[in-house]
C-alpha cells in the first residue's frame, strides 16, 4: 500500500483551499486565546463551544500537519530500527488485531482526520468504514485520497461531531475506533456515550488518548505550565489521566478490557517525541519535523508569503505548530504526558 506524503509543491494549493482568502494571522491570534474564552470567569463563556475551537485548529493546521507528519496524524510507539511511518503502520495493525476485524463488518472511525488509518483498515480487512469528522477541509482531502486509492466504494464520510451523531441510528456498527480524537472532547463521558449508542451490543471499541501520567504533579508550576501549553496548542479542553479515561468509558456503559500507555518501553525503543527533537528518518523528514527545520520553515513561509505562494499569515500557523511541538517534547521529556494511552473496551451484549 503506497503511503501518501504531501510534497512541498502541493502545499500552496492545500493552504489556499483551507484558508480561502481569510485573515489567517487574525484567526491564529483568535485560536491562541481560546483557553481564556473557555473559562467560566470570561464574559459570555457560557456559550463557548469547544467543537468550534477544534474545527478551527484543524482548518488552520491541517495542511502543514499532513506535509510534516503524513496521512496518519497520530503518534505511535517507536523502535530504533523503524521510521516513524513504519511505526505508525505497525501500530495500526496492532489496533486491527485487537478489534478482531472481519470482512463484512461495518466500522466507525471516530474523528477520521484525512483517513490514513481508515485506508489501511479497509485495504487489509475488507470491512466497510464510516468516517466521522467536523472539518470539511479534512473531509475533502479524505475523499480525494480514498478515490486515488480506489477505496471510496468501501467508505462513507459524515460531516458531524462525534458528540452528536444523531444522523446515525442506534446499534449501527460492529466495531469502532478513535485515534487521538476523543481527547478533544469537552465532555469525555458524553462523547463515549454517543459512541456507545451507535455501536451494536457486544461491539469492541479501541481508542488512543492523550493523557497525563502519574508523574504529573498539580502542585509543580513547571508541570502546570507544560499542561497549559499542550492544552492551548492542541485544542485540548482538558487532559485526562488514565483513570479518568477508564472511568468515563465505564460511566458511558463500556466494559474496559485493557488499557495501558504504549510508550512504556520494554527492550530497545525510542521515545514517542523523538521525531520532533532529534533525527529519526530522512533529511527531508528532519526539515519537516526537527526544531531547526521548523525554524527554517517559519522563515521560508514568510518568504513564500512575500512571493504570494503561501496565503498571508501562513508563517504564524507554522510558528503555532513549532510552539506546540516544543510543548509535546517538554511533556514527553518530563514524563508527565503521553499521546499513547491505548484502551480496548466492549459494549455489553445485553446493552
Amino acid at each position: 500500500m503506497r503511503r501518501y506524503q504531501m510534497r512541498l509543491s502541493e502545499l500552496p494549493r492545500a493552504l489556499r483551499h483551507a484558508y480561502r482568502g481569510s485573515g489567517v494571522a487574525r484567526r491564529v491570534r483568535h485560536f491562541d486565546g481560546w483557553v481564556d474564552r473557555a473559562v467560566p470567569e470570561a464574559g459570555g463563556a457560557g456559550g463557548y463551544d469547544h467543537a468550534e475551537t477544534v474545527r478551527e485548529y484543524y482548518e488552520l493546521c491541517n495542511g502543514f500537519m499532513v506535509w510534516s507528519w503524513g496521512e496518519s496524524l497520530h503518534f505511535a510507539p517507536l523502535t530504533p530500527n523503524e521510521s516513524l511511518e513504519e511505526s505508525k503502520v505497525r501500530h495500526q495493525r496492532a489496533m486491527i488485531a485487537k478489534l478482531e476485524l472481519e470482512q463484512g463488518m461495518t466500522v466507525v472511525d471516530v474523528g477520521c482526520g484525512v483517513g490514513g488509518p481508515m485506508r489501511r483498515v479497509v485495504r487489509e480487512t475488507g470491512v466497510r468504514v464510516v468516517g466521522i469528522n467536523i472539518n470539511e477541509v479534512q473531509l475533502a482531502q479524505t475523499r480525494k485520497l480514498n478515490a486515488e486509492a480506489g477505496l471510496d466504494h468501501l467508505v462513507d464520510l459524515k460531516s458531524c461531531s462525534f458528540m452528536d451523531m444523531s444522523a446515525i441510528e442506534d446499534h449501527t456498527f460492529d466495531r469502532g475506533y478513535a485515534i487521538e480524537s476523543t481527547c478533544h472532547a469537552q465532555d469525555k463521558q458524553r462523547a463515549f456515550e454517543e459512541i456507545f449508542r451507535v455501536l451494536k451490543p457486544g461491539a469492541l471499541f479501541w481508542g488512543q488518548e492523550m493523557c497525563l501520567t502519574d508523574r504529573f504533579d498539580p502542585n509543580d508550576g513547571r508541570h502546570r505550565a507544560v499542561k497549559q501549553d499542550l492544552m492551548r496548542g492542541i485544542a485540548l479542553h482538558d487532559i485526562a489521566t488514565f483513570t479518568e479515561v477508564n472511568h468515563a468509558l465505564e460511566a458511558a456503559g463500556f466494559q474496559v478490557i485493557e488499557g495501558r500507555d504504549r510508550d512504556v518501553r520494554e527492550g530497545p525503543s525510542t521515545p514517542w517525541y523523538q521525531p520532533m527533537e532529534s533525527r529519526h528518518g530522512t533529511l527531508g523528514n528532519a526539515l519537516r519535523r526537527l526544531p531547526w527545520g521548523r525554524k527554517v520553515m517559519i522563515a521560508g513561509s514568510k518568504l513564500a508569503e512575500v512571493l504570494r505562494l503561501f496565503p498571508k499569515g501562513s508563517a504564524e500557523v507554522v510558528r503555532l505548530l513549532d510552539q506546540t511541538a516544543e510543548a509535546y517534547v517538554a511533556g514527553g521529556k518530563t514524563g508527565i504526558f503521553t499521546p499513547l494511552y491505548c484502551f480496548l473496551a466492549r459494549k455489553p451484549s445485553r446493552a
